[in-house]
Formats: structure tokens, C-alpha cells, sequence
């Protein structure tokens, strides 16, 4: 019997955490907290019941979102 490969739309937080490259631990307070400071927003995610998952195209919005620089003076937060 042949398994079908199926494209999943819903994302765990430990699938998430691997996708963007980011930690559970970030995903997880940033979740419970909400945007702080300067800290980075976390990206969209929805429950069901008491699940917690994140959808593939909100993730992907998500990194779009973020400014590509070629160095780390670009943003004016840094300082050396």
C-alpha cells in the first residue's frame, strides 16, 4: 500500500520552531506575552481546542515581513 505525500498547511510549534529557524522557547513566550519592547513579533497562530498551530502561508508572510540587510548598521538599533 503506497502512502501519499500530503502538503501540510498546519504547523506545530516544534515544526514552526524548525521552518523559521527560531526557537520553541521564543515561539511559546512570545505567544503568551505579546509584542514587549523590542523584541521581535511572533508570528500568527491559531488554536483548535487546545492546540496550538501555525499556518504555512501566515509563516511565510511572516519572514517576507522582516527587513533583508546586508549589514547591521542598516537597522539604527545597533550598537557596536
Amino acid at each position: 500500500m503506497a502512502t501519499a505525500c500530503i502538503d501540510k498547511r498546519a504547523y506545530t510549534e516544534k515544526e514552526t520552531a524548525t521552518y523559521i529557524g527560531m526557537s520553541r522557547s521564543f515561539l511559546r513566550q512570545s505567544r503568551m506575552e505579546g509584542h514587549r519592547g523590542n523584541r521581535t513579533i511572533a508570528p500568527p497562530f491559531i488554536k483548535i481546542g487546545t492546540a496550538v498551530r501555525y499556518l504555512k502561508e501566515d509563516l511565510d508572510a511572516w519572514l517576507d515581513s522582516h527587513t533583508k540587510r546586508d549589514h547591521l548598521s542598516q537597522g539604527g538599533d545597533f550598537h557596536a
